[in-house]
Parts: C-alpha cells; structure tokens; sequence
C-alpha cells in the first residue's frame, strides 16, 4: 500500500513531527489547508518545501487518493475537521488534545462507531520520544516487575512573544489540563494498563501570568485505578537558562524496580536526549535510548491497510481525551 495523507490546519509546531513522521515511514505528503497564516508557516515551508496548499479544504477531503489527514489546527477546531475527514473516508491522525469539550468527544465517537475510521491522537511525549519505546519494551520484559505507579511532569517554556491570540483563551486550547496533561494521561494508561480510573485530585491555577486570566500555568493531577496510581504535574514555568523547552520527564515504579526517562535534557550535564535510568534487583545504569525508534507510525500507516489497532487501540484515545476532560472539569469546579 502507497499511503497518501494530507494535512488540515498548521497552528500548532506539533504538525512537524507528524507530518516528518509519517513522511518517514514512508507515506507522500499530498497537500494541505490551513486558515489564515499561522506563525507556523515559515518554518513549515522549511520543512516541507514543495507539498502544495490548496485554498479549499474540500479539494483534499474529496480526494479519494488520500489515506490520513493530520490535523493541528487550533485546539477547540479540531473535532470538526477530524469529523469532516472521517465523514468523507479519511482515517486522522489529530494533534493534542483530540478535542476540547465533553461534546466534541462524543461527536467524534459517534463519527467513529458509523464510518468505522480510525481517530487517533499523536501523543507526542510518548509517540515521538525514543526513551520512551525503549521504556515500553523494558517494562515488556518484566523488568522493573509490574508497574504500580507513573509520575510525569510536563514543564514547558512559555515563549510569549511567538504565542498567538488563541493560546491565551482558554475555550481555545480547552484548559491546561485538557491540553498538556493528557500526554501525562497517556502515559499512564498505558504503562499501568489501566482502563478503568478514578481522579483523586485535579487543580489548575494561574500563578505568574495574570494579565492573561485566560492561561492556566500550573495543573496537576491525581489518578487511582485496580492496577496503579497516577500523579501529573504541568506548567508553563520552564526558566531561561533552560537549553530546550521543557524538562520533560517520567518515573515508572515497579514492583521490583524502577524507570526514570529524562527525556529532552539532563541537567546533570549529560548530553544529548533521551537519557533512561533503570534499577532494579541486578541492574543500576544510565541508558542512552536515543536510537530506541518511534514505532507509532509505522503501525499507524499499517493500521490504516489492515484496519487493526497495533498503534494505538481506538478505546485507549478515546478514554485519555475523556479522563483530561473530567479532570479539566472537576479542577475547575464544574463538577
């Protein structure tokens, strides 16, 4: 099979990596739309010089060439353009988060249970970071034990002066918690392989940033399931001196050891990414697993032709969107 995709909507810098992701597992980049000229777009064109952008969207959803549309458009635009593309056959590869309401969501199920096409989320903080697949594979083989407890922390660099209007209204990007911890949320779904959780604590707050009353810059997040717990920090406080934009990391306790990925920076002063500290019983090392891969998208593209669920399974996506949403929810005390 030769996949072709196309992509809608440029706001966010996530569709390069989407976009290069897929390129590289070996699918043609057809086209793409966005509206208006997102801040995005030079270094896009860098990117991706040659694919062609088309004026109307329609001319890509009724191609019937294409195989998956990305989508990072603005947060709160992005369940009707996966709708749309899933209505007219396409399979949809969404930028975080998928949506931005409890609405949204159950639109998009309901788009998903009558065409039968696959809506996926890329969460980037585990589809793009090799430390992570290496992470998986470890704890495959048994050996940190099983897995009782995740903690992720998200800290990102609040850039201003490249931020547009959107990012600073909270019904566009749908709420720190709804946005940025869902990478979190992903993460432990999948390492305690819990389907079924409970939010023990969920609370936002705008700490360092009030003449935006609409940035939420510090969540976090407590979760409990039959199998493990769950804490999540996130945050727009990533300091100056920082080289990157954000220390990301993950903690992955077993029963008989543990993992820690620092997975864009090592403040120790090693180099590079993708840094993963094993322990346990006969085991205590630093391991580089930057050559780890990021097997997402090759699945993906085979999902696409065989029509199984090997990259991410369509429950799994959608309980991650709805888990961020009820947290969202609940810390901002609406119920």
């Amino acid at each position: 099979m030769s996949l072709r995709f196309a992509a809608l909507g440029l706001d966010h810098r996530h569709i390069y990596g989407m976009a290069g992701n897929m390129i590289g597992a070996g699918a043609e980049f057809a086209g793409w739309w966005t509206e208006g000229n997102p801040n995005t777009l030079d270094g896009f064109g860098k990117r991706f010089p040659g694919v062609p952008r088309v004026a109307d969207k329609a001319a890509l959803l009724d191609d019937p060439a294409i195989d998956l549309v990305l989508i990072s458009a603005i947060p709160c635009d992005r369940a009707a353009l996966a709708i749309a593309a899933m209505e007219a056959g396409k399979d949809v590869m969404v930028d975080k988060p998928g949506c931005t309401t409890s609405a949204q969501l159950d639109a998009i199920k309901a788009c998903v249970a009558r065409t039968g096409r696959i809506w996926s989320v890329d969460f980037s903080e585990r589809f793009e970071v090799p430390c992570v697949t290496r992470a998986a594979e470890l704890v495959a083989e048994g050996a940190i034990g099983r897995v009782v407890q995740t903690v992720g922390l998200g800290p990102h660099r609040l850039n201003r002066a490249s931020r547009p209007e959107w990012f600073f209204d909270r019904g566009a990007y749908g709420g720190i918690l709804t946005d940025i911890a869902s990478h979190q949320i992903d993460q432990f779904l999948f390492f305690t392989g819990s389907t079924d959780v409970e939010i023990t604590l969920a609370s936002v707050g705008n700490f360092a940033n009030q003449n935006d009353p609409g940035l939420q810059d510090f969540g976090e997040i407590a979760l409990r399931s039959d199998t493990g717990h769950g804490y999540i920090r996130v945050d727009w406080f990533t300091p100056d001196a920082l080289p990157n934009w954000g220390d990301g990391r993950l903690t992955i306790l077993g029963t008989e050891g543990y993992i820690e990925l620092r997975k864009y920076v090592d403040v120790g002063g090693r180099a590079g990414t993708d840094h993963l500290l094993l322990a346990n019983g006969t085991r205590c090392e630093m391991i580089d697993a930057s050559d780890a891969g990021l097997p997402y998208f090759a699945r993906l593209a085979r999902d696409i032709r065989d029509r199984t669920e090997t990259a991410m399974p369509q429950a799994h996506a959608f309980k991650v969107m709805e888990l961020a949403l009820r947290a969202q929810t609940l810390a901002e005390g609406r119920g």
